[in-house]
C-alpha cells in the first residue's frame, strides 16, 4: 500500500505485509464517493492511496483559491 500526495505526487508513505486489510487499514470508514476518490490501484497488484501532503495542505489552506484550479500543485 503506497501513500501519495494527490496534488504534487509526492510519496508519503509505504506499508509492506500481509496481515494488512481493508479493515486494519480503517477503509471500513470511508464512504464509497471517498473510497473512489482515494484509492487506486497501483497497476502491480497494490494499492495507492491518494492523500494531501504537508506541504500542499498548508499551500492550499494560505491560497485557498487554488482549490478551484484543476491541478494546482503539480
Amino acid at each position: 500500500v503506497k501513500y501519495v500526495c494527490r496534488h504534487c505526487r509526492m510519496p508519503i508513505g509505504e506499508l509492506n505485509g500481509d496481515g494488512l486489510s481493508e479493515f486494519r487499514l480503517g477503509f471500513h470508514f470511508l464512504t464509497p464517493e471517498e473510497r473512489l476518490d482515494m484509492i487506486a490501484s497501483d497497476g502491480r497488484g497494490g494499492l495507492e492511496i491518494r492523500l494531501t501532503c504537508d506541504y500542499c495542505r498548508e499551500t492550499l489552506n494560505s491560497y485557498p483559491e487554488l482549490s478551484l484550479v484543476g491541478n494546482p500543485l503539480q
